[in-house]
C-alpha cells in the first residue's frame, strides 16, 4: 500500500513509517522540520520504498500530488508542545486548522483513507474520568491562550466528521494520550524527555505546580500499532477513538521514577505555573482515557507499563547525550 504521512519527520510519523515500512508498504512523508527532525528519518531514508519531502503541507499543488498518489493518509502534522502553544498562539490556529483543511479538502476529492491525530487536550478541564469519546468537552475562556491547541484540535475533528458526514470521506480521528519514547525531545515542553536530560546531567528536575498533576503516558510502540489497527478497520470509519494508557502516575511520581532509573543524585524543583508560563496558565489536573472503545473496535491494548517506558526513554537520552552534546539539557515543562 502506499502511504503518506503528514509531519512524518516528527517523533510519532517517524516511527509510524519505520512501523509501515517493516511491513512492505510504500511511505512518503512530508514535513517542515519546524518539529521534526532528519535524523528522525535517517534510517527510513536507506529504504527504496521511502520518499520524503521537506516542505509545508501548505504547498498546495505539492500536497494535492503526494495525496493523489496514497492510498492512506495519516495526518499527524501540527503544532505540539506547551512552549509552542503559548509562544505562538497564532502559527499554533492557522496551522493545526489551516493544514487539517487542506488535508481534507484534497482527501475528500478522491475519496482517500484519512487518519486525523487528535488530542487529549481536548477534553479540556472535564472532571469526568475516565475520558470517554462521547463526553463533553470543557474549554478555558479564549483569554488564556493556552486553550488555543485544545479548540484547534476540536475544530479539526468537527471539521473531518463534517467531511465524513457531507462529502462521505472516509476519515477516522485517534485522540492520542501522552505519547513518549525515544526520538521525543524535550524542547518544546515534553515533560519526560525533559525530566531524563536533566537527570542524566546531573540538574535539578523542575516540575511545574505541586507536582500532583497526573497523566497516563503511552508508549510511542503502542500508539502506532493503535494508529494502523484503527486504519485497519473499516468500521472504524467516521468514528472517534481514545489511543492511550491507563496507567496513572503524577509529575512528582515521575521525577522519582525517572532519579531512580538514572541513579540520578538529582534533586527535584517545584516552579509555579506563571514562573514558567505567565499569568494565568491553567493546567489539565488530571488525564485518564477510557480505551474500551478501541479494545473493542480492533483489539486495542497496550503493552508498555511506564516503568518500562521510562527506562526506553532512559537508554535513548543516554545515546543521545554521548552522540549528540555531553552537556545538552532541555526546557522544562509539563
Amino acid at each position: 500500500m502506499r502511504i503518506l504521512i503528514t509531519g512524518g519527520a516528527g517523533f510519532i510519523g517517524s516511527h509510524l513509517s519505520d512501523y509501515l515500512l517493516d511491513r512492505g508498504h510504500y511511505v512518503t512523508v512530508i514535513d517542515d522540520l519546524s518539529t521534526g527532525s532528519m535524523e528522525n528519518i535517517r534510517e527510513a531514508k536507506e529504504n527504496r520504498q521511502f520518499q520524503y519531502c521537506i516542505d509545508t503541507i501548505f504547498d498546495k499543488p505539492l500536497l494535492a500530488e503526494l495525496v493523489d498518489d496514497a492510498e492512506l493518509v495519516f495526518h499527524l502534522a501540527a503544532a505540539v508542545g506547551v512552549l509552542n502553544i503559548v509562544e505562538s498562539p497564532v502559527r499554533t490556529i492557522e496551522t493545526n486548522v489551516g493544514g487539517s483543511e487542506l488535508v481534507l479538502e484534497l482527501a475528500a476529492k478522491k475519496k482517500k483513507r484519512v487518519l486525523i491525530a487528535s488530542t487529549s487536550e481536548v477534553y479540556g478541564k472535564s472532571t469526568k474520568f475516565p475520558f470517554s469519546e462521547e463526553d463533553d468537552l470543557v474549554l478555558g475562556p479564549t483569554t488564556k491562550g493556552r486553550w488555543s491547541y485544545a479548540c484547534s484540535k476540536a475544530i479539526d475533528e468537527f471539521l473531518a466528521l463534517a467531511y465524513h458526514r457531507e462529502r462521505k470521506l472516509p476519515v477516522t480521528i485517534a485522540r492520542l494520550f501522552n505519547t513518549v519514547g525515544p526520538r521525543q525531545t524535550g524542547r518544546y515542553g515534553m515533560v519526560l524527555p525533559t525530566f531524563v536530560q536533566q537527570a542524566l546531567s546531573g540538574e535539578p528536575l523542575t516540575v511545574f505546580g505541586n507536582g500532583e498533576q497526573s497523566r497516563c503516558f503511552t508508549h510511542v510502540d503502542d500508539i502506532v500499532k493503535g494508529l494502523v489497527q484503527c486504519v485497519s478497520c473499516d468500521a472504524a470509519v467516521g468514528q472517534v477513538f481514545n489511543l492511550g494508557n491507563t496507567e496513572e502516575v503524577t509529575i512528582r511520581a515521575l521525577a522519582e521514577k525517572v532519579i531512580q532509573a538514572t541513579r540520578s543524585s538529582s534533586a527535584v524543583r517545584y516552579v509555579r505555573y506563571d514562573q514558567a508560563y505567565g499569568p494565568g496558565f491553567e493546567d489539565m489536573q488530571r488525564r485518564v482515557p477510557d480505551i474500551s472503545k478501541a479494545r473493542q473496535w480492533f483489539g486495542y491494548a497496550p503493552a508498555q507499563s511506564i516503568d518500562g517506558i521510562i527506562e526506553s526513554v532512559v537508554a535513548y537520552g543516554g545515546l543521545d547525550s554521548r552522540v549528540r552534546s555531553p552537556q545538552a539539557t532541555a526546557a522544562c515543562a509539563d
